[in-house]
């Protein structure tokens, strides 16, 4: 992705991942009502995304229809990359071991490690 995107600006974007194209009533209905967004304020953070080119439009009548024009796979894969590199020095293990140090994780989640390292190397 050319620019990263907010907190906010990813609540919009999940929306337009989860179904596409939507109005921008559409999204400021699907967005979580506990946020308390008016539709104005979801036009707004549309146009940053624009600006951005992480969505696009077409125009429908007279109103536009938004969608992603960034896959979720990639935009995960783009900001784990960049947590990593900036945190970490761009290498996993240590990400690793700084989870295991603080006991975060679980069980469950040393299992599915280990089985995907498993995958990895078959």
């Amino acid at each position: 992705m050319p620019e990263r995107i907010s907190d906010a600006e990813h609540t919009v974007m999940e929306v337009l991942w989860d179904a596409s194209p939507l109005t921008a009533q559409d999204v400021a209905e699907r967005v979580d009502p506990a946020k308390g967004w008016s539709a104005n304020t979801v036009k707004t953070l549309l146009g940053r995304l624009l600006a951005k080119t992480v969505i696009g439009h077409e125009q429908d009548g007279r109103r536009y229809l938004y969608r992603p024009l960034v896959a979720r796979d990639d935009y995960v894969s783009g900001e784990s990359r960049r947590l990593i590199d900036r945190l970490f020095g761009g290498k996993l293990t240590p990400l690793v071991a700084h989870l295991a140090e603080r006991d975060e994780l679980t069980a469950q989640d040393i299992a599915e490690i280990e089985a995907l390292l498993q995958a990895l190397k078959a």
